[in-house]
């Protein structure tokens, strides 16, 4: 049922549910009923349904990427000379490979893409960029934007106040 057009139903203790799995999503079924206050069964068939539903896409561990070795974090743009359908899928498949691209955005208007990137440093984005944007010809312009502070980073959503 993994639809994205279709709309489930969110009580407040759904909502409750994912506010808590958006802070730690390592719980166990236990704990976060208890936080939750529903009884365990309640509380696994809901986060189930969630899942089924398409609401939690996964639950992932934040690694540090200063403690594992990739300090340097950069935004690029990447425009492309031909934008039919064909090359935009080709091209998107083939950028979403590396692990190193943490995010890819198509957008408009302006550059095609808005890539996340995260690599060791310099020589290692370097290496990236050869590999990925100078060796495709559609690949027209290429715009590095390079973080020199992270001031936030939580991929957590807003949900409806009825916490």
């Amino acid at each position: 049922m993994n639809d994205s057009t279709s709309e489930i139903s969110l009580d407040a203790t759904d909502l409750r549910l994912l506010d808590i799995l958006q802070e730690d999503a390592s719980l166990s079924n236990q704990d976060l009923a208890q936080r939750v206050h529903v009884s365990p069964a309640t509380c696994l068939r809901r986060v189930k349904r969630l899942i089924d539903s398409g609401v939690i896409e996964r639950r992932v561990a934040l690694l540090s990427h200063e403690k594992l070795g990739a300090g340097l974090s950069a935004i690029v743009e990447i425009t492309l000379d031909r934008q039919g359908a064909e090359h935009l899928s080709a091209f998107e498949a083939r950028i979403v490979a590396p692990p190193e691209v943490q995010q890819c955005w198509r957008v408009s208007p302006g550059p095609d893409f808005v890539l996340v990137v995260q690599v060791a440093d310099m020589a290692a984005f370097h290496a990236l960029t050869q590999r990925l944007f100078t060796q495709d010809a559609n690949v027209r312009n290429v715009k590095s934007f390079f973080s020199i502070h992270r001031a936030k980073f939580a991929p957590r959503l807003a949900l409806p106040s009825a916490i």
